[in-house]
């Protein structure tokens, strides 16, 4: 089958691969109908990810056709059309009964290098890494799905492909970001990053109540986007954030800060920002956590730091004195995405968001690695690739 590889920093290939095969009695071979190029899978691109190998398959937002089941799934037959969330699940372990199902206990089968970096395993994640499973991803023509009695969720008769494709990952994500602010009627909630988890948390926010969101980037599409769905936009190049967040907010802060940026930000003003894009070039720290401590200081006193963008390490300089001395509460997490997946079905059915909307390229998988520097450039308008197999 073609898939999308990769063997090194900035090097992504579409070529010839082994097909999936059956391995379990709990796994289903999925037909890929349509994938996604993902924020978080830039930073493989640009080589930020450890642990990965050449010739890895890429992708974790995928949906399709079910035309093979292991022998103990009940719950799927030939012939269904399912959306795969990226995490995955067993769905009988500790974490999993409670809802927590990125944090699945079993699923990674390399859990012992993730220990080692991180105290404790999250669940194994689809086509990212071997610290998180080595499991082969979906920007291909076919995908096993393990534990596809858990993961995977048909998809009703009159929806289309791209309505529910980001149910896999950016839609339960941007909205949990939103979610974890515990939104009351009228609160300001502030966005750092308006790609598309962005997009999302601005249109999940006014979901669940807010009464203003400030959405902060500099890209002109992103930042129409955004006010399309009623935020008022921040350019980071032109407005001092802190000083205009302060301004609209009365002196008071956000009531809540959503940081669905990450580990690389884009080049922003400020000491701080030069001095995290030098220790990352020499080796000194592991991430560039900038957006973090500007969400903090714009953060009122008692509210919500909601986390959402991807950190790999250590994060230098982080104000814990003002976070202590403030109050803040800071909520983060891999998304559990089977947590969410009825409840946003549900939402698109009645017709009360289309997350379509994000959408601006469409191509099929050969054209997978020029896009991906097109995504990674922000070039052509780009703020969400769909591939089609």
């Amino acid at each position: 089958m073609k898939a999308l590889t990769w063997h090194g920093k900035g090097d992504i290939r579409c070529e010839s691969v082994p097909d999936p095969s059956i391995e379990d009695g709990r796994d289903a071979i999925i037909k890929v109908t349509a994938c996604a190029i993902c924020g978080s899978d830039l930073h493989i691109f640009d080589g930020v990810i450890p642990q990965m190998q050449k010739g890895d398959v890429l992708g974790h937002e995928t949906m399709g056709e079910v035309v093979e089941v292991g022998k103990d799934n009940k719950k799927l037959k030939v012939g269904d059309r399912v959306v795969v969330p990226f995490t995955i699940s067993c769905g009988e372990c500790f974490f999993c009964k409670r809802g927590y199902f990125s944090a699945c206990e079993r699923s990674n089968p390399d859990k012992k290098t993730a220990e080692e970096v991180w105290g404790h395993s999250p669940a194994g994640l689809f086509g990212y890494s071997h610290m998180l499973g080595g499991f082969p991803g979906g920007q291909a023509e076919y995908l096993r799905v393990p534990f596809a009695d858990v993961g995977p969720m048909k998809v009703p008769e009159g929806l289309t492909d791209e309505q529910v494709l980001f149910l896999s990952d950016i839609f339960p994500t941007g909205y949990m970001a939103a979610e974890f602010c515990d939104i009351e009627e009228g609160d300001t909630i502030a966005i750092w990053g308006c790609g598309p988890v962005g997009q999302f948390a601005i249109r999940s926010a006014f979901l669940l109540g807010a009464g203003r969101v400030l959405a902060i980037d500099t890209v002109p599409e992103r930042l129409a986007l955004a006010k399309e769905a009623g935020a008022e936009t921040l350019d980071f190049r032109k407005d001092d954030v802190y000083a205009r967040i302060q301004e609209l907010t009365q002196g008071r802060g956000a009531d809540a800060c959503i940081d669905a940026v990450g580990t690389e930000p884009d080049t922003m003003s400020g000491a701080d920002a030069m001095l995290d894009r030098a220790k990352v070039a020499t080796y000194l720290a592991t991430d560039r956590p900038h957006v973090l401590r500007q969400a903090i200081h714009c953060c009122r006193n008692f509210g919500t730091v909601s986390i959402v963008g991807v950190y790999g390490g250590f994060l230098d300089k982080i104000p814990m004195g003002s976070a202590i001395n403030r109050g803040l509460t800071f909520r983060m997490a891999q998304t559990p995405v089977q947590h969410y997946l009825p409840s946003l079905l549900e939402r698109i059915e009645k017709g009360e968001i289309d997350p379509s909307f994000v959408i601006t390229h469409r191509a099929g998988l050969e054209d997978g690695p020029a896009l991906y520097k097109t995504f990674r450039d922000k070039k052509d308008g780009c703020i969400k690739v769909v591939l089609k197999p």
